[in-house]
């Protein structure tokens, strides 16, 4: 086992999941992006997909023409034109503030879960390499598996970690849930979905679908931990007949116990306990929102009305990233963040700038932090 975990292993990973990063970060700054231009235009334009709309990232709609009125931008030249202010720089500052109060609050709430089993350290461990596999996990999938893993290999049983894990979706989606109304009380339905186009009535779709679907998954989440653990842990145990997975038979009964117990040990819990845990998520969720909220105001002029605005267009970006299949969310969480902040800024190469600032921000480091993390981790606990 120790040879496994040799030192040179691991620097080797840590090198290899830094070259994934730095692969990653290269593709988003080198994409290729059309703005149009009065003078020394290259490309003209075509609408090829019939949609009466300029795809600005589509090179199938520009070809080469003399005397056009578009021409070709590297993502990473308009980040090096703009203009860069003390107050840009501020509330870049106050943006990279929020992501380390996000998981400050991550990692109080871990604690108050586990009733201060982990320490300051270990919580920070568990939370960032939760962010980590989280990061390279469709959103559809997520870090779940991960984090119960990892909390397990922190002492925490099986059935524990697993009922942990089930309550932090619980007040995830709970919080989520919660915050529509709240933003509703501010702006009108039909301001964040106008009905204008086919698009807009496609993003309200899928919006209203995917909320329906985190209120189901809410209900099942509670009833899985504080009404039917019995039965959940019987249906798992009933999962390990298929062939295949009959050898972890033996470890489904010790879950089975663990579950009823942690349930039991939940339902006791005071309300402090309660009121701790969705304390620490409201701030983590609300430093995860802000974010984007000073990112677009280091560059563009935001309003009070226009930052809670903002905050409903996130409620709309956190369903399509939570359905995205790609790893963490890549391409598409761009995408949408283009097309639902676009109206805030006449340049879409700017908001597309932003974009991809934003996810410097509040993505790459957790790739970067757990490539150097997670091999040393392993290490330990080898």
């Amino acid at each position: 086992m120790n040879s496994a975990f040799a030192s040179w292993k691991i620097y080797l990973a840590i090198l290899f999941g830094l070259s994934i990063t730095a692969y990653l970060l290269f593709n988003s700054l080198n994409q290729t992006h059309f703005i149009q231009t009065k003078q020394y235009g290259t490309h003209c334009w075509k609408d090829v997909n019939h949609n009466n709309k300029i795809d600005y990232t589509d090179s199938k709609e520009f070809y080469f023409c003399k005397n056009g009125t578009f021409k070709q931008e590297e993502l990473s030249d308009i980040i090096t034109e703009i203009s860069w202010t003390s107050s840009s720089i501020f509330w870049l500052f106050l943006a990279f503030l929020c992501m380390v109060g996000r998981d400050f609050a991550y990692m109080l709430r871990i604690r108050i879960l586990t009733k201060k089993q982990l320490t300051w350290k270990k919580a920070f461990n568990v939370i960032l390499l939760w962010e980590f596999a989280s990061a390279l996990s469709p959103g559809v999938v997520g870090g779940a598996t991960v984090a119960m893993f990892i909390l397990n290999k922190e002492k925490i049983n099986l059935g524990r970690s697993t009922s942990i894990v089930m309550i932090t979706a619980l007040l995830d989606n709970l919080f989520f849930i919660l915050l529509i109304p709240f933003v509703f009380c501010f702006i009108s339905s039909d301001m964040l979905f106008p009905n204008a186009t086919w698009v807009d009535k496609s993003i309200a779709l899928v919006f209203w679908g995917g909320f329906g679907i985190i209120a189901l998954v809410c209900v099942l989440l509670f009833l899985s931990v504080f009404v039917f653990p019995k039965g959940i842990g019987q249906l798992l145990y009933k999962l390990c007949h298929i062939p295949f997975l009959r050898k972890f038979q033996g470890k489904m009964v010790s879950l089975q116990h663990d579950l009823q117990l942690t349930s039991t040990e939940m339902k006791q819990e005071n309300k402090r306990f309660w009121l701790g845990s969705f304390g620490a998520t409201v701030l983590s969720w609300t430093c995860r929102y802000l974010v984007i909220n000073c990112v677009l105001a280091a560059f563009l002029p935001i309003s009070f009305f226009n930052h809670i605005f903002i905050l409903g267009k996130q409620l709309v970006l956190w369903i399509f990233m939570l359905i995205s299949p790609t790893p963490g969310a890549s391409g598409i969480a761009e995408f949408a963040f283009g097309e639902l902040m676009g109206e805030f800024s006449s340049s879409i190469l700017l908001i597309v700038a932003l974009a991809v600032i934003w996810r410097l921000i509040s993505y790459f480091p957790y790739l970067i932090i757990g490539s150097i993390l997670l091999p040393k981790w392993l290490q330990k606990k080898a």
